[in-house]
């Protein structure tokens, strides 16, 4: 990495001040907040106001607030964004640190697509690929992307009277029993799958943001049950969490769970 540019960093700086509280702030206020001295302050904000990063609050002479240079660059930045390659590049991280079978999967009416996967080193059997479609109700990721829709929705996609098949034993069948289990989903954050989609495996997932706060995705973990134990769902439940965290991040969104 070459040097990095004092000025420009500063600018930087006061630019990210206002992504917190009420997005308004006073040279005073950046003064403070980064111990900058008054004369540097001033110059680099009234640049950035010169350059349309910054404008005057109406109303309210020397308040601040971002300008429309920064939605232009951010829109910009959204354009070019490609939610597969960069869910293969989170999914890929992520089963770095567990060495487990990571998916990004989307909804689609009511089943999933897998848009990325990465195996574990560890030989496993899985019914999922990427481009594959599956059962939304069956497997951790749809079942997350069900939980996360608005109730109208939902009844849309799932009535009362729908007919769900199972792939497994396991696999919930009955939309009365879905519907509960999605609350349940709705009110941890995260989703759980038993062997319901694989006999041999249990998944555990997390969803995916955009810049809107829209969930459009969701990321999962796949463990054999070999491996799978109260203690280790807890521990993948904070990994996926964070990975999808991650990608929300990479989309965008800027909240954190």
């Amino acid at each position: 990495m070459g040097r990095l540019v004092p000025a420009v960093t500063r600018a930087l700086d006061i630019l990210e001040l206002f992504l917190d509280g009420d997005g308004t702030l006073t040279a005073p206020d950046i003064v403070r907040k980064l111990q900058l001295p008054r004369t540097t302050v001033h110059e680099l904000v009234s640049t950035l106001a010169a350059r349309q990063y910054l404008v005057q609050e109406p109303g309210q002479p020397g308040r601040y607030r971002l300008g429309v240079r920064p939605y232009q660059l951010g829109s910009r930045y959204a354009e070019q964004l490609d939610l597969a390659a960069e869910g293969r590049e989170v999914a890929r991280a992520v089963a770095e640190t567990c060495d487990e079978t990571v998916h990004v999967a989307i909804l689609e009416d009511t089943d999933v697509i897998y848009i990325a996967k990465v195996d574990s080193t560890h030989a496993v059997r899985m019914v999922s690929a990427a481009g594959r479609r599956l059962p939304a109700h069956c497997t951790s990721v749809g079942k997350m992307l069900l939980a996360s829709l608005p109730e109208p929705e939902l009844d849309a996609r799932i009535p009362d009277d729908a007919e769900l098949a199972g792939m497994t034993e396991n696999s919930i069948t009955d939309p009365a029993a879905l519907r509960a289990h999605l609350a349940a989903i709705r009110a941890r954050g995260v989703a759980v799958e038993s062997r319901e989609s694989n006999p041999d495996v249990s998944c555990v997932a997390a969803p995916v943001r955009d810049r809107t706060n829209r969930v459009v995705a969701a990321l999962s973990v796949s463990v054999p049950m070999v491996r799978w134990s109260e203690a280790r769902e807890a521990e993948l439940a904070e990994l996926v969490v964070k990975g999808a965290a991650d990608l929300s991040e990479r989309l965008g969104h800027r909240g954190r769970p």
